[in-house]
């Protein structure tokens, strides 16, 4: 996810097939050609091995502010159903080792993930990758595994979160909490409602990190007809122009350092060089100095991890300005 994300080149890669366009026009469309520059910078200072990010403090690593994240990976495209399964065709096993190496390359020092995850990261530094790793988690089960995976923390399920706070049994993640803590694992939690990030905040919880989605996504029918007068179809995605500065203003007023997700409305706003530029910019602007951008990655038409990169570089400063 220039920081192209997710679905960003399904429609032109399908002409660019059919033979209707032309590869140079194909990389115009889709502005690569004025960040080629960038990319290429960017891999001559990984050959140099001089590639840096801006970094932050977090627990007792330094952490760069730009975060590989997950759900290209794991064929969650938040899109359709047809870009989910043109993700799990490129996303081999191999494939993701491959684009974690280059994140790597190009100084992005840490991934977040879920699930069974752990095991492909203890792979990756197997094979001599040197990144730290995040998970995002509901099942106590899996907390030891991440812990002996080499994990440096765990971020309570969003979904999960959300449902509890709504139905009013947030309380129910603090055992949960808990036992991260007891794992020597820092201890996040993330979320999709700034409510929760103020819930805890009041509650003066234990807790390291907020993982903070700047769309607050997951509205029901009833909170949406409220809002807009309609329902919008599909249901299940809608995306506000209004949610990312309520989640930002939240994040600033916690100490805590947060990772925004989902800066690009996942995907929604990759169309265009312009759009993806602009949400770097704007959130690096909107966010602490000590809180970091997890973005997806899907490098298939172009080099995102040395693209998103440079906007990490290149934006990085404005933060804490505001």
């Amino acid at each position: 996810m220039p920081g192209l994300n997710q679905d960003r080149t399904a429609g032109a890669d399908s002409r660019l097939q059919q033979g209707q366009i032309s590869r140079r026009e194909f990389l115009i469309r889709l502005g690569a050609l004025p960040v080629a520059a960038m990319a290429a910078k960017s891999v001559s200072s990984a050959q140099a091995g001089e590639a840096k990010l801006p970094r932050i403090k977090f627990g007792k690593v330094s952490l760069s502010r730009l975060v590989c994240g997950t759900n290209p990976f794991n064929a969650g495209s938040h899109l359709s159903v047809f870009v989910n399964h043109e993700m799990r065709r490129y996303y081999t096993t191999e494939q993701i080792l491959k684009t974690l190496r280059r994140c790597q390359e190009v100084g992005i020092n840490c991934w977040q993930s879920g699930g069974g995850n752990y095991k492909m990261y203890r792979r990756f530094i197997d094979q001599g990758g040197k990144m730290h790793y995040l998970s995002i988690n509901s099942n106590p089960e899996d907390i030891e595994k991440v812990a002996r995976a080499g994990g440096i923390g765990i971020a309570h399920h969003g979904e999960a979160t959300d449902r509890l706070f709504k139905s009013g049994k947030l309380v129910k993640i603090h055992d949960f909490l808990k036992r991260v803590r007891d794992a020597g694992l820092m201890v996040g939690v993330s979320t999709h409602m700034p409510a929760v990030i103020e819930a805890i905040e009041d509650k003066g919880w234990d807790v390291d990190y907020y993982m903070a989605c700047v769309y607050e996504r997951h509205r029901t029918a009833a909170e949406l007809k409220k809002l807009l007068g309609h329902v919008p179809i599909p249901l299940r995605e809608v995306y506000l122009q209004e949610d990312p500065p309520r989640m930002f203003k939240v994040m600033r007023q916690t100490k805590r350092p947060c990772l925004a997700f989902k800066i690009l409305a996942a995907g929604r706003l990759s169309e265009r060089k312009a759009w993806v530029e602009k949400a770097f910019r704007e959130t690096f602007q909107s966010i602490k100095a000590n809180d970091g951008v997890i973005v997806g990655i899907y490098d298939r038409y172009s080099d995102q991890p040395g693209e998103d990169a440079e906007y990490a570089r290149s934006f990085s400063s404005l933060s804490g300005k505001a």
